[in-house]
């Protein structure tokens, strides 16, 4: 059994204005603060800084949108599709997404602290380069994941589908992926030194080093 890593969770009000993105969005004064989105689409690239802090955005729709060092600091994203979007090289503290979709969306050169990924799927996602800390992903599908050449520190994944992920140049030491499943994963020998692995994923990493599994 994995143990449930602690992670500190967005810090926000009791109660929160709902309001339109188009109505509280200023190019020229990115910076959106304590707030609900609802019900809504966002289907428009952002250009330069955008920062949401305090903000929770519950069955919203991202269509084709670049949010380019996007700064989120307690932010909750719930039941949202954000497949395709672009959060790469963002800063991302306290955040949590629950149930969302989340298929090729690319979180690569981003930094995470306290961040829960929870029954997201995250299929084809790019986290390559990344910096991960207080990170887990919980009943998340993250098939062909690309999370090549990332830094891990204090990161779990607990009963996740993992196939075809791609784990190079990645560190996995003290990482346990023994709740979780897959057929095949990218990894090197080297990266695979001190992470925790079920029986049965053992024999399929002895495939590695050239081993044949007598029954």
């Amino acid at each position: 059994m994995v143990r449930k890593m602690k992670i500190e969770q967005p810090k926000l009000p009791l109660s929160l204005e709902e309001v339109n993105f188009y109505d509280v969005y200023d190019k020229d004064e990115a910076y959106i603060h304590a707030c609900m989105m609802k019900d809504i689409s966002i289907d428009e690239d952002i250009e330069g800084h955008i920062e949401f802090s305090q903000v929770i955005f519950k069955n919203v729709i991202f269509t084709n949108v670049t949010f380019e060092n996007i700064v989120l600091t307690d932010v909750v994203f719930e039941n949202c599709e954000l497949s395709n979007t672009v959060f790469m090289d963002g800063n991302l503290h306290r955040v949590k997404f629950k149930d969302c979709k989340m298929l090729g969306i690319n979180l690569a050169e981003a930094n995470f602290v306290n961040v829960l990924f929870e029954y997201c799927n995250l299929n084809l996602s790019a986290f390559g380069y990344a910096r991960l800390k207080q990170v887990s992903f919980h009943g998340c599908s993250m098939q062909t994941a690309d999370c090549y050449e990332c830094k891990f520190t204090k990161v779990a994944f607990d009963t996740c589908d993992l196939d075809q992920a791609n784990f190079f140049g990645t560190p996995l030491k003290g990482i346990d992926l023994s709740s979780s499943t897959f057929e095949s994963l990218t990894v090197s020998l080297e990266d695979l030194s001190g992470c925790k692995v079920s029986s049965n994923q053992a024999i399929g990493f002895s495939k590695l080093l050239g081993l044949v599994i007598k029954e």
